[in-house]
Protein backbone atom coordinates (compact mmCIF):
# COMPACT_ATOMS: atom_id res chain seq x y z
CA UNK A 1 0.00 0.00 0.00
CA UNK A 2 0.67 3.50 -0.58
CA UNK A 3 1.20 5.67 2.28
CA UNK A 4 -0.79 9.04 1.39
CA UNK A 5 1.39 11.70 -0.79
CA UNK A 6 -0.81 14.24 -1.23
CA UNK A 7 -1.97 17.96 1.17
CA UNK A 8 -5.79 16.46 1.77
CA UNK A 9 -6.62 13.67 4.24
CA UNK A 10 -8.09 10.29 3.23
CA UNK A 11 -11.04 9.47 6.14
CA UNK A 12 -12.27 5.50 5.74
CA UNK A 13 -15.56 3.80 7.51
CA UNK A 14 -16.00 0.95 7.68
CA UNK A 15 -18.05 -2.19 9.00
CA UNK A 16 -20.68 -4.53 8.42
CA UNK A 17 -23.63 -4.11 6.23
CA UNK A 18 -26.17 -2.55 8.87
CA UNK A 19 -23.46 -1.19 11.08
CA UNK A 20 -24.25 2.56 10.58
CA UNK A 21 -21.08 3.20 8.76
CA UNK A 22 -22.68 5.65 6.28
CA UNK A 23 -24.45 7.43 8.89
CA UNK A 24 -21.27 8.24 10.45
CA UNK A 25 -19.16 9.10 7.19
CA UNK A 26 -22.31 11.67 6.86
CA UNK A 27 -21.80 12.78 9.72
CA UNK A 28 -18.52 13.55 10.14
CA UNK A 29 -18.33 15.30 6.55
CA UNK A 30 -21.17 17.47 8.49
CA UNK A 31 -18.39 18.05 11.50
CA UNK A 32 -15.62 18.93 9.36
CA UNK A 33 -17.83 21.19 7.02
CA UNK A 34 -18.77 22.71 9.94
CA UNK A 35 -14.77 23.44 10.81
CA UNK A 36 -14.55 24.75 7.58
CA UNK A 37 -12.75 21.78 5.91
CA UNK A 38 -13.60 21.21 2.21
CA UNK A 39 -14.93 17.77 2.49
CA UNK A 40 -15.43 14.84 -0.45
CA UNK A 41 -17.97 12.26 0.83
CA UNK A 42 -17.93 9.24 -1.17
CA UNK A 43 -18.54 5.42 -1.70
CA UNK A 44 -17.66 2.05 -2.28
CA UNK A 45 -18.46 0.18 -4.68
CA UNK A 46 -19.14 3.27 -6.90
CA UNK A 47 -21.95 3.59 -9.56
CA UNK A 48 -19.70 5.87 -12.04
CA UNK A 49 -17.56 2.62 -13.39
CA UNK A 50 -18.73 -0.27 -15.38
CA UNK A 51 -17.20 -2.09 -13.02
CA UNK A 52 -19.05 -0.83 -10.10
CA UNK A 53 -22.44 -1.03 -12.35
CA UNK A 54 -21.72 -4.49 -12.53
CA UNK A 55 -20.70 -5.34 -8.53
CA UNK A 56 -24.10 -4.05 -7.81
CA UNK A 57 -25.87 -6.50 -9.77
CA UNK A 58 -23.89 -9.02 -8.38
CA UNK A 59 -24.69 -7.62 -4.64
CA UNK A 60 -28.19 -7.32 -5.51
CA UNK A 61 -28.20 -10.97 -6.29
CA UNK A 62 -29.08 -10.09 -10.15
CA UNK A 63 -25.89 -11.97 -11.47
CA UNK A 64 -23.83 -14.90 -10.29
CA UNK A 65 -19.62 -14.72 -10.44
CA UNK A 66 -16.66 -16.31 -8.64
CA UNK A 67 -15.77 -14.68 -5.21
CA UNK A 68 -11.93 -14.65 -7.31
CA UNK A 69 -13.25 -12.56 -10.47
CA UNK A 70 -15.89 -10.09 -7.86
CA UNK A 71 -12.42 -9.01 -6.27
CA UNK A 72 -10.88 -8.23 -9.28
CA UNK A 73 -14.13 -5.88 -10.30
CA UNK A 74 -13.43 -4.58 -7.09
CA UNK A 75 -9.89 -3.38 -7.64
CA UNK A 76 -10.84 -2.17 -10.95
CA UNK A 77 -13.76 0.08 -9.45
CA UNK A 78 -11.32 0.97 -7.18
CA UNK A 79 -8.71 2.07 -9.33
CA UNK A 80 -10.72 4.32 -11.02
CA UNK A 81 -12.67 5.56 -7.73
CA UNK A 82 -8.92 6.65 -6.76
CA UNK A 83 -7.71 7.78 -10.54
CA UNK A 84 -11.00 9.94 -10.66
CA UNK A 85 -12.16 11.00 -7.52
CA UNK A 86 -9.85 10.35 -4.37
CA UNK A 87 -6.62 11.71 -5.50
CA UNK A 88 -7.43 14.43 -7.41
CA UNK A 89 -9.20 15.87 -4.70
CA UNK A 90 -6.30 15.07 -1.70
CA UNK A 91 -3.99 17.09 -4.10
CA UNK A 92 -6.40 20.08 -3.42
CA UNK A 93 -6.15 19.45 -0.36
CA UNK A 94 -9.31 18.46 0.61
CA UNK A 95 -10.68 15.42 3.29
CA UNK A 96 -11.70 12.41 1.27
CA UNK A 97 -14.51 10.15 3.30
CA UNK A 98 -15.42 7.26 2.01
CA UNK A 99 -17.66 4.39 3.07
CA UNK A 100 -16.39 1.30 2.38
CA UNK A 101 -12.87 0.76 0.89
CA UNK A 102 -10.07 -1.54 0.59
CA UNK A 103 -10.80 -3.44 4.02
CA UNK A 104 -14.27 -4.13 2.80
CA UNK A 105 -12.24 -6.44 -0.38
CA UNK A 106 -10.27 -8.15 2.30
CA UNK A 107 -13.00 -8.96 4.71
CA UNK A 108 -15.59 -10.05 2.84
CA UNK A 109 -13.36 -11.13 -0.06
CA UNK A 110 -11.86 -13.49 2.62
CA UNK A 111 -15.46 -14.75 4.19
CA UNK A 112 -15.88 -15.89 0.74
CA UNK A 113 -13.06 -18.01 0.48
CA UNK A 114 -10.28 -16.55 -1.03
CA UNK A 115 -6.86 -15.74 0.60
CA UNK A 116 -6.13 -13.08 2.45
CA UNK A 117 -2.76 -12.30 0.91
CA UNK A 118 -4.07 -12.26 -2.60
CA UNK A 119 -6.21 -9.87 -1.73
CA UNK A 120 -4.14 -7.42 -0.15
CA UNK A 121 -1.60 -7.98 -3.18
CA UNK A 122 -4.36 -7.23 -5.46
CA UNK A 123 -4.78 -3.85 -3.34
CA UNK A 124 -1.14 -3.33 -3.07
CA UNK A 125 -1.06 -0.37 -5.53
CA UNK A 126 -3.70 1.46 -4.06
CA UNK A 127 -3.37 4.46 -1.05
CA UNK A 128 -3.44 3.51 2.45
CA UNK A 129 -5.96 6.04 4.03
CA UNK A 130 -4.12 8.38 7.01
CA UNK A 131 -7.27 7.22 9.22
CA UNK A 132 -9.66 3.65 8.80
CA UNK A 133 -12.57 3.31 11.52
CA UNK A 134 -13.81 -0.17 11.64
CA UNK A 135 -17.42 0.13 13.72
CA UNK A 136 -17.76 -3.12 15.59
CA UNK A 137 -21.58 -4.10 15.45
CA UNK A 138 -22.63 -8.04 16.20
CA UNK A 139 -24.01 -9.21 13.09
CA UNK A 140 -27.93 -10.49 14.57
CA UNK A 141 -27.79 -6.70 15.22
CA UNK A 142 -26.79 -5.45 11.84
CA UNK A 143 -29.57 -7.76 10.54
CA UNK A 144 -31.66 -6.77 12.93
CA UNK A 145 -31.11 -2.98 11.40
CA UNK A 146 -31.32 -4.59 7.31
CA UNK A 147 -34.79 -5.51 7.95
CA UNK A 148 -35.53 -2.12 9.45
CA UNK A 149 -34.66 -0.88 5.54
CA UNK A 150 -37.74 -2.99 3.91
CA UNK A 151 -35.37 -4.02 1.34
CA UNK A 152 -33.95 -6.77 -0.35
CA UNK A 153 -31.00 -8.71 1.24
CA UNK A 154 -28.16 -8.38 -0.90
CA UNK A 155 -25.07 -11.37 -1.41
CA UNK A 156 -23.53 -11.06 2.44
CA UNK A 157 -26.44 -10.27 4.49
CA UNK A 158 -26.69 -13.37 6.03
CA UNK A 159 -25.37 -13.97 9.73
CA UNK A 160 -22.86 -16.73 9.03
CA UNK A 161 -21.43 -14.48 6.17
CA UNK A 162 -21.68 -11.43 8.22
CA UNK A 163 -19.83 -13.44 11.30
CA UNK A 164 -16.77 -15.03 9.25
CA UNK A 165 -16.38 -10.86 7.97
CA UNK A 166 -15.82 -9.79 11.04
CA UNK A 167 -13.39 -11.99 11.64
CA UNK A 168 -11.44 -10.88 8.95
CA UNK A 169 -12.41 -7.44 9.96
CA UNK A 170 -10.91 -7.65 13.48
CA UNK A 171 -7.32 -8.62 12.94
CA UNK A 172 -6.96 -5.56 10.24
CA UNK A 173 -5.93 -3.24 13.14
CA UNK A 174 -2.83 -5.46 13.56
CA UNK A 175 -1.57 -5.80 10.00
CA UNK A 176 -2.29 -1.96 8.46
CA UNK A 177 -1.52 1.59 10.38
CA UNK A 178 -3.91 3.91 11.75
CA UNK A 179 -7.16 1.84 11.87
CA UNK A 180 -9.22 2.06 14.80
CA UNK A 181 -12.07 -0.44 16.18
CA UNK A 182 -15.30 1.71 17.39
CA UNK A 183 -18.38 0.02 19.47
CA UNK A 184 -20.92 0.73 17.13
CA UNK A 185 -24.12 -0.47 18.69
CA UNK A 186 -24.15 2.31 21.25
CA UNK A 187 -26.87 5.64 19.98
CA UNK A 188 -25.62 7.36 16.96
CA UNK A 189 -24.51 10.18 18.72
CA UNK A 190 -22.46 8.41 20.98
CA UNK A 191 -20.89 6.36 18.41
CA UNK A 192 -20.14 9.92 16.43
CA UNK A 193 -18.46 11.04 19.52
CA UNK A 194 -16.04 8.29 19.64
CA UNK A 195 -15.23 9.22 15.73
CA UNK A 196 -14.90 12.77 16.85
CA UNK A 197 -12.55 12.30 19.68
CA UNK A 198 -9.97 10.02 17.50
CA UNK A 199 -10.39 12.69 14.68
CA UNK A 200 -9.80 15.40 17.23
CA UNK A 201 -6.73 13.78 18.15
CA UNK A 202 -5.29 13.72 15.24
CA UNK A 203 -3.08 17.07 14.84
CA UNK A 204 -3.29 16.98 10.99
CA UNK A 205 -6.75 16.54 10.26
Amino acid sequence: MIKNPYRGKFVVIEGLDGSGQSTQAALLRDFLVKKGYKVVLTKEPTLDSKAGKKIRKILDKKIEIKPKKLQELFAQDRKEHLENLIIPSLKEGKIVISDRYFFSSFAYGAADGLDLDWLIKVNKEFLLPDLTFILKVKPEVCLERIEKRNKERTLFEEKEKLAKVWQIYKILPKKFKNVKVIEGEKSIEEVFSQVKNIVRSKQNI
